[in-house]
């Protein structure tokens, strides 16, 4: 592949635009290398499902992305950008570009639910306080939470709430790309699905790629256009989830052949 497929607007030899390149990635802790030479290429507008074995490096492939964690070597080229080659400047403009939702949400705990989506608001844009009151309860909306929830603190609120107020402020700046840290992890099957179908309208209404973290078998039966399994601290499998289930990988055939795999996908 080319540079210039990575461009902005410029399809890639699928005919999708490459929103994310990974190239040759090592990020480890001390003596333990996590992930081991990886490569991968997210295109704009699909919904990439990530998995893997604990501690496989699924999340921290993640927090890599949005740099929270240093790599050891390689390259990752977001939105037509090398990360090691723009300004701090740039990397923070580059950042606004992106929305994350961490596992268990992060809220900050002395904040309104209203409050914490207007900080990324507050950071990144100069509006008024009326102005910000009016987006942030705009985007409560968008995730299907009432009014009433702009002024309860992270502590009133359920896991469901909580999860929905999370998307909330991962959107607050209207996002090219959003990273979902295991986002339906903790709710039960029902608030699941409907967090499912949450996702799954929004990508389509604001046409955005969505990179998931996720062990949720139901998620990569629903909402999911690719899945990519990471094994080893490499990509093990990647493609639709008859590419998953026709897998010759034993990590891959175990997950998807197993009998909570068998329940849901009826192999």
């Amino acid at each position: 592949m080319q540079m210039s497929d990575l461009t902005p607007g410029v399809p890639n030899a699928t005919g999708q635009e490459t929103v994310i390149r990974i190239r040759d990635l090592v990020v480890g802790f001390g003596s333990k290398t996590i992930l081991d030479h990886l490569d991968l290429e997210v295109r704009r507008g699909e919904v990439l499902g990530l998995i893997g074995a604990s501690g496989s490096g699924k999340s921290v492939l993640m927090r890599t992305l949005v740099g929270l964690v240093p790599k050891r070597n390689g390259s990752i080229e977001l939105l037509g950008q090398d990360l090691d080659a723009i300004t701090p400047a740039a990397r923070r403009t580059l950042g606004a570009r992106c929305g994350i939702m961490f596992q268990h949400g992060a809220l900050f705990s002395s904040l309104t639910v209203r409050e914490n989506i207007e900080l990324p608001m507050r950071e990144f844009l100069s509006l008024s306080d009326r102005l910000l009151y009016e987006l942030a309860m705009f985007k409560l909306e968008v995730v299907g939470l009432s009014p009433e929830a702009a002024d309860k603190y992270p502590s009133q609120l359920s896991g469901g709430m909580a999860k929905r107020a999370a998307l909330a402020r991962s959107l607050a700046l209207d996002p090219e790309i959003v990273f979902l840290d295991e986002p339906t992890s903790g709710l039960d099957p029902i608030g699941a699905g409907d967090f499912d179908a949450l996702i799954a309208a929004l990508q389509k209404s604001l046409r955005l790629t969505v990179f998931m973290v996720t062990h949720d078998l139901d998620s990569l039966r629903t909402i999911c256009s690719r899945i990519v399994a990471i094994d080893k601290g490499k990509v093990a499998a990647d493609g639709t989830l008859d590419t998953m289930l026709t897998s010759q990988n034993p990590w891959v055939k175990s997950y998807f052949g197993g009998a909570r795999g068998q329940i849901a996908f009826r192999v």
